[in-house]
C-alpha cells in the first residue's frame, strides 16, 4: 500500500485559521461505513447518534505552552524549540535551525528565565535540553511559551485556551487531540444526562501523532513512541463496557490509538506505558465500535487510521465530498463521526 493512495486535492482556503466562537457549533460529517452513506449536521447533533448503550472515550491530555524562541547564548541567533517530552529530568526538542544547536550550545529565553542546554543528540533532528531556571518548570513555560500550533495555521491564538478541550486535564502535550475541541461543558452535561459513561484515558501528543509521513511504502513508515496511561477506575469501567457489549465511541484518534494498545488478553489494563502503535488499512479494531474525529491532512497517518476504520475508497469519497461542501479542514475544522 503506498503513501499516495491516501493523497486528495484541498483548497487552502479550506484549511481553517481559527476556532469558531462556539466550539460545538461547528458541521459534523456523519459516515454511515455499513450502508456507505453520508449525513450533513452540526456537532451539538452528536448527542442524536449517541445511547445509553455507549461510552464515550475522551483522551484528557492537555497541551504545552511548548514553543520556545530564543536566541543562542554565543551569537544571539534566534533558536525555536518544540518540546516534545520529559524523560528523567530533561526534554526532547525538535529545534529550529537545528544545524545551529550542537551538544554544549545554550539557548536563552527571556532575557535568561530560562536557559536550556543541549546534552544530546538523536535521531531525526530530536536533540536532549537540560532546562536550567528558578522556580517551578511550568509556570516559568507559561510565562514564555507559545501554543505549539500546526504549521499550516497562520494567524495567532487570541485564546490559549482554544487549543485546550474543556476537559483538559494532565499537561503533557505538543499537539491538541483536536476530535475533542467541539465538546462543549454544556454539551458534555447533555451527554451524562443521557446516563452515557464518559471516560478519560490519557495520550500525550508527541511525534508520533503529527510527524508526516515520507515513505513510498505505507508499511516502511515508523511511528515515534507516545506516553499514555489508563487510571484504575477507567480500565474497570472499559471493561465493564466490554463486558456489557456496549459501543465504545472514542473521541479523537489519539483516544483510539490508547484503546488498541492497551487491549491485550480480552481487557484492559491501568497503568501506564508507550505507545508506537500505526494503524493503517488491513488492522483489525478489537474494541473501537465508533469515531468522532476532525478532517487530517492528506498522507497522514491520521487519514491512514481513520480509512482502517472504515475504507480507504469511502474516506477518500467523504473527503471529495467534505471539499465540494466547503467543509473546514484540520486542527480548527469540521467534525467527521463514522458509525
Amino acid at each position: 500500500m503506498k503513501t499516495e493512495d491516501f493523497n486528495f486535492n484541498l483548497p487552502e482556503s479550506l484549511i481553517a485559521q481559527h476556532p469558531l466562537e462556539r466550539r460545538d457549533q461547528s458541521r459534523l460529517f456523519i459516515v454511515d461505513k455499513s450502508n456507505k452513506t453520508f449525513t450533513h449536521t452540526n456537532f451539538y447533533s452528536i448527542i442524536d447518534e449517541l445511547s445509553a448503550e455507549d461510552v464515550l472515550v475522551v483522551n484528557n491530555t492537555k497541551v504545552l505552552p511548548a514553543r520556545l524562541i530564543g536566541s543562542k547564548e554565543e551569537t544571539e541567533a534566534v533558536i525555536e524549540l518544540l518540546l516534545l517530552e520529559q524523560e528523567s529530568g530533561y526534554w526532547d526538542a525538535l529545534v529550529k535551525p537545528g544545524r545551529r544547536v550542537k551538544v554544549g550550545t545554550v539557548v536563552s529565553f527571556g532575557n535568561g528565565l530560562l536557559k536550556a542546554k543541549c546534552v544530546k543528540e538523536k535521531e531525526e533532528g530530536i536533540k536532549t535540553f537540560e532546562m536550567i531556571y528558578e522556580g517551578i518548570f511550568y509556570e516559568v513555560l507559561d510565562q514564555l511559551g507559545q501554543m505549539p500550533l500546526p504549521p499550516y495555521i497562520h494567524e495567532r491564538l487570541s485564546e490559549k485556551d482554544r487549543y485546550q478541550t474543556v476537559y483538559a486535564k494532565e499537561m503533557g502535550s505538543a499537539a491538541a487531540p483536536t476530535a475533542g475541541l467541539h465538546f462543549t461543558k454544556e454539551l458534555l452535561e447533555k451527554i451524562k444526562l443521557k446516563n452515557i459513561e464518559i471516560i478519560e484515558v490519557t495520550l500525550h501528543v508527541g511525534l508520533g501523532t503529527f510527524r508526516p509521513t515520507t515513505v513510498e511504502d505505507v508499511s516502511n513508515h515508523h511511528m515515534h513512541e507516545e506516553a499514555y496511561s489508563i487510571s484504575e477506575q477507567s480500565a474497570k469501567r472499559l471493561n465493564e463496557a466490554i463486558k456489557n457489549n456496549k459501543r465504545i465511541v472514542a473521541v479523537g484518534t489519539t483516544s483510539v490509538r490508547t484503546l488498541e494498545s492497551n487491549f491485550t488478553n480480552n481487557q484492559f489494563h491501568p497503568g501506564a506505558y508507550r505507545t508506537n502503535i500505526f494503524i493503517y488499512p488491513g488492522y483489525q479494531f478489537k474494541t473501537v465500535g465508533a469515531l468522532i474525529t476532525n478532517f487530517h491532512l492528506p498522507k497522514s497517518t491520521l487519514i491512514m487510521l481513520v480509512s482502517a476504520f472504515s475504507n480507504r475508497e469511502l474516506i477518500l469519497k467523504a473527503y471529495e465530498e467534505a471539499v465540494r461542501l466547503n467543509y473546514r479542514f484540520f486542527s480548527f475544522g469540521d467534525a467527521m463521526f463514522i458509525k
